[in-house]
């Protein structure tokens, strides 16, 4: 779909911007190719290195990559936007206006702001994530949980972009907040345990005094599933597949509950299922479901989840996006929401896809969660 999406932009790029350029067409030609190639490239370099969830190719390739395909998206969006203007004028009889839009410069200087926040929107795609707190009041809370604090991590996405000496600044960055518990609410890496061994073994050097617990996202079963799990609970995290554990306190007791992703279908894996990573907990204790993507809340809610910690959306990359984005996480990408009288938290993610890697207007995070009694 990503490369349906591009390729048609791309044309239409190469339509309004490339072709009526006052160039020879030994010039247009290759600058039409080039733009067409970004749109392709996802596939482009997983035919010749590694996978379109992970690309193994050089750091610096993968931002100028990323720089261009962002840059792609922007200019179009920019066309676009241009395009409709220059038709409600000729429609409203603005012959001033449309001679304004139609002027030759409009369209490149377009073009040149799009690769500019390309650029830009990449280098903070990659940036280290800064710490967000937040206090979520939690009904029913005992109270030697009142003040626990839980960090979250998501969407780290360990890879030839984001390398391990990236992953352990986010290490540093999150002991230094001294949490109570660390749970992370999946897709840690793209690519193989192999591929990814250097980059992900900081992980364990996270520290709480009730210790790691993650579940999965998609992306982990882009890779080697099962290899991934082994790999996680060597670093010494807890994995939640459709299951729960306990952390308690002065005999108070808090159900921490992680379910597994949509796409496990694809898979021939278990689908999430609430219901199983409840059996056995204690009625009487809070939950708090880590869930890789939002868009199951309200049933969780339903179920009696008090706090829902998810990721998956980036925060939506890029403001505007972030709408559509939204709407296809069931209403949900950024920040905290009111559902169904349970507290859900989205976070915008710690890291990003290498195969698009931009952020403008949504940055990264890693989240301190203080827990409070009403």
């Amino acid at each position: 779909m990503l490369s349906v999406v591009g390729v048609v932009l791309a044309l239409y790029v190469v339509w309004r911007l490339i072709w009526p350029l006052r160039v020879p067409v030994s010039v247009r030609g290759p600058l039409g190719l080039l733009v067409l190639s970004l749109a392709l490239h996802h596939r482009i370099v997983a035919r010749f290195a590694g996978t379109m969830a992970s690309p193994e190719i050089p750091k610096a390739a993968l931002v100028v990559l990323a720089s261009g395909f962002t840059a792609l998206l922007l200019v179009a969006v920019f066309l676009l936007v241009l395009d409709g203007v220059l038709l409600v004028s000729r429609l409203l009889r603005l012959p001033r206006v449309a001679n304004a839009l139609r002027s030759g410069w409009l369209r490149p200087s377009a073009a040149g702001l799009a690769l500019v926040l390309g650029a830009v929107g990449v280098q903070q795609g990659i940036a280290v994530p800064q710490p967000r707190q937040i206090d979520v009041a939690i009904a029913g809370l005992p109270e030697a949980f009142d003040g626990y604090r839980v960090l979250q991590l998501t969407d780290i996405h360990a890879s030839r972009l984001l390398t391990g000496d990236w992953v352990a600044k986010v290490v540093d960055e999150s002991n230094a907040l001294k949490p109570d518990l660390v749970v992370i609410t999946g897709d840690l890496a793209d690519g193989s345990v192999r591929a990814r061994a250097n980059d992900v073994h900081t992980l364990g050097q996270l520290q709480a005094p009730d210790g790691v617990i993650a579940i999965t996202g998609n992306h982990e079963y882009y890779g080697q599933y099962a290899q991934w799990m082994q790999a996680f609970r060597a670093l010494g995290m807890q994995v939640l597949e459709n299951s729960h554990t306990q952390v308690t306190r002065e005999g108070a007791v808090l159900t921490i509950a992680g379910v597994t992703d949509p796409v496990a279908v694809n898979y021939g894996l278990p689908m999430p299922d609430l219901k199983a990573a409840l059996a056995g907990a204690d009625p009487q204790a809070p939950v708090i479901l880590l869930d890789h993507r939002p868009g199951a809340a309200a049933a969780n809610a339903a179920q009696g989840v008090k706090l829902q910690l998810s990721g998956h959306t980036h925060g939506g990359h890029i403001l505007g996006m972030n709408q559509l984005v939204k709407q296809a996480n069931g209403g949900y990408v950024s920040g905290r929401y009111d559902v169904g009288g349970m507290t859900l938290y989205v976070s915008n993610g710690a890291g990003l896809w290498p195969g698009f890697a931009a952020r403008l207007g949504v940055p990264s995070e890693i989240t301190l969660i203080t827990l409070r009694r009403p």
